[in-house]
């Protein structure tokens, strides 16, 4: 049996972990679609140094936590935008990632934030956004081989 993560702030003591777990999952799931130059900087632009600068900037994160390992976390853009969303295989399909985002979305709500959050989905995640309330306000977009979906939450 699977215990329960325990979900936190994230401390800087905590990027490389983050980091490592993004750069694992999105090898697996979001990159191995694009072509090798989005790819690298796709992974480069999502790294330990990355997130270290988007922390600087004013980006919040939360981690999710299970016997001291990270196995999941969340972070957002200006309390409106949905940047970071990932959870560890054995953790997925649990509720963790919902768990992750209704944290991070109360947060912004109480920071000020009442309307709609939007989110840029892998090809791959948004049957996950979707099921988060999120649906689709484009067709997929080509950033220089970046694929992704931009959605806008339909409930607040």
């Amino acid at each position: 049996m699977i215990r329960s993560a325990d979900v936190r702030p994230m401390l800087t003591a905590d990027i490389p972990a983050v980091a490592c777990l993004l750069r694992e999952l999105a090898e697996k799931y979001i990159t191995h679609e694009f072509v090798p130059a989005a790819r690298a900087s796709f992974l480069s632009n999502n790294d330990a140094a990355a997130i270290a600068r988007f922390v600087a900037d004013g980006f919040r994160y939360h981690v999710a936590e299970i016997d001291g390992a990270i196995v999941g976390f969340v972070g957002v853009r200006d309390d409106r935008h949905l940047y970071h969303l990932f959870v560890a295989e054995p953790y997925q399909r649990r509720g963790l990632a919902r768990r992750l985002w209704e944290i991070a979305a109360s947060e912004c709500r109480t920071r000020g934030h009442a309307g709609h959050f939007t989110v840029n989905s892998s090809n791959g995640a948004v049957a996950v956004y979707e099921r988060l309330g999120f649906r689709r306000t484009a067709p997929v977009q080509d950033n220089g081989g970046v694929l992704f979906n931009p959605m806008a939450s339909v409930a607040v």
